[in-house]
């Protein structure tokens, strides 16, 4: 078994805006703001080197328990980042696509995230998604809701295991995505906290001290070296 793993889809937790921000005095805002500019950083790394897709995690279907002018802030935010990036998506050949709920965001918010999917539909240097009002367990159940409306109690009495998960994965918000190969989370914290739960099944896990705010491209290189380098059985031997 080769040594020399491919790394196809990368997965980051992108933690550590707000501590950034706090421990330099500043308020929690400051550290959204730098960690969208580290956003584009990583995001056209990614498409000049061969990594075929890039999905952020962008805003939690927990993050609605934050304090209203914080949300407010995010969503503004938000929509500031769909309407500077274009450019940068259209430019480095970057597909964009959004995952989770996204019902929940007011339409013009909705609207900006369709017409950003449509537009840069053609990129093919790289597929970033941004996991908005994501979170695994919702995807999962909107996934199964999705994937056995049509079935009666009978049908359900016959499917197989198999069927059974070709079929959620069929109907999740990644459908025709391959899983992640590596998942990093920034910020100090040992937890993927309910992203990617299904995808990531057997994803390599990095974690790293770094604030969002201060990872860099040369840390990303070292982190997908060291990944490169792994053996992964995948359940063999």
């Amino acid at each position: 078994m080769s040594k020399t793993n491919t790394l196809s889809h990368l997965a980051i937790i992108m933690d550590g805006n707000g501590r950034w921000a706090e421990n330099k005095g500043l308020p929690r805002r400051e550290g959204h703001k730098e960690g969208a500019k580290i956003v584009r950083q990583i995001t056209t790394w990614c498409a000049h080197n061969s990594i075929c897709y890039l999905t952020l995690y962008a805003f939690s279907t927990e993050n609605w328990k934050r304090p209203k002018t914080e949300i407010e802030f995010l969503m503004q935010l938000l929509k500031k980042y769909l309407e500077n990036e274009r450019q940068t998506y259209l430019e480095n050949g970057i597909k964009f696509r959004a995952i989770g709920d996204i019902t929940m965001f007011n339409s013009p918010l909705r609207d900006m995230i369709l017409k950003l999917e449509e537009d840069s539909s053609k990129g093919k240097n790289l597929t970033q998604i941004l996991a908005l009002n994501y979170g695994g367990r919702d995807e999962i159940a909107r996934a199964c809701i999705k994937a056995f409306k049509s079935y009666s109690a009978k049908d359900l009495e016959n499917i197989d295991k198999t069927e059974v998960q070709r079929l959620i994965t069929n109907s999740l918000d990644t459908a025709g995505i391959p899983d992640v190969d590596l998942l990093i989370r920034t910020g100090g914290e040992m937890r993927i906290s309910n992203f990617l739960l299904w995808q990531s099944s057997y994803a390599e896990l990095a974690f790293t001290p770094t604030f969002w705010p201060d990872f860099s491209t040369h840390e990303l290189e070292n982190i997908i070296l060291n990944f490169k380098n792994k053996l992964r059985r995948f359940g063999g031997l």
